[in-house]
């Protein structure tokens, strides 16, 4: 008898111990580890306590300090960031049609006020300068010097869509008060629906001359010519919480953290002015 209760003594310990042992590995399993998810195409590293996420409505211009903002935002607040990219009259009509999204940040307050006359967003922080600039092929083989030469017969001009970019309606603007808008419309080689897609026909040698903003200009493969003040259209970029957000306190965050100092420092090392700036101070939203 005692043979046999010692039998089943050690069968119930090795019950036991295989039991501690498998309970052991699952609470390594479920242990919390910092997650990861997408801003854009970037992958940001998030804290083990995620507080949500949202999706943001960006100007294509726009995308190099966003993507970093988004992964310090994540970083410091545990909010996942979704970016949705293009020009931001695209936007506007994606927003309009979807009432999806958190926040949207657009190249200039014409975008944006066109935005709140549809009622998809209210107030707004301003943040940077969206500066037009000529840029040209490298060693400036046209010889252009002015917003006037866009006029030149024979040029090949390439230009931002006037209904899809900030950029492109900033240059209409310049042309019309010049007086040259029909002689430089026949120059027009391309227009594009982003900013972004100027910069790929310039650096391929697709056109003589553009339009682009002083952030976006790469020296390495183009010129750029100064447009004066007085001739400018400079844009100021604004963001607001959009009024159809279903988690406005993280996109209230969201747009604090963009137009905070920490913020724009992000657009400054992109090679954006940051809002307010003594140099643009006729410059009215």
């Amino acid at each position: 008898m005692t043979r046999i209760l010692n039998q089943f003594t050690t069968v119930y310990i090795g019950i036991a111990l295989v039991i501690l042992f498998i309970a052991a590995a699952c609470a390594g399993c479920t242990s919390a580890q910092p997650g990861s998810t997408s801003a854009g195409t970037a992958t940001i590293t998030t804290p083990a306590s995620s507080q949500g996420s949202i999706l943001v409505f960006s100007g294509a211009g726009l995308k190099s300090p966003m993507e970093e903002i988004g992964k310090a935002f994540t970083q410091k607040y545990g909010i996942d960031v979704q970016y949705n990219y293009g020009g931001a009259g695209t936007l506007v009509s994606q927003m309009n049609l979807t009432h999806k999204g958190d926040v949207f940040i657009s190249g200039s307050t014409v975008e944006f006020k066109n935005a709140k006359a549809q009622g998809l967003v209210d107030s707004y922080e301003l943040v940077a300068y969206h500066v037009p600039v000529i840029v040209v092929q490298k060693g400036n083989p046209k010889n252009i010097k002015t917003l006037a030469d866009f006029a030149q017969p024979g040029l090949k001009v390439a230009l931002g869509d006037t209904s899809a970019t900030a950029i492109g309606k900033a240059g209409a603007k310049m042309f019309q008060r010049l007086n040259i808008t029909e002689a430089v419309e026949k120059n027009v080689v391309t227009r594009t629906p982003t900013i972004n897609e100027l910069i790929v026909i310039m650096n391929a040698g697709q056109a003589d001359a553009a339009i682009l903003t002083l952030d976006n200009v790469k020296p390495d493969t183009m010129d750029m010519i100064t447009i004066p003040i007085s001739d400018n259209e400079v844009l100021i970029t604004p963001i607001g919480v959009t009024t159809f957000t279903e988690n406005s306190d993280a996109a209230a965050k969201f747009v604090a953290f963009v137009a905070s100092d920490e913020g724009k420092a992000f657009f400054a090392k992109h090679g954006f002015p940051v809002y307010p700036d003594p140099v643009y101070a006729e410059v009215k939203p």
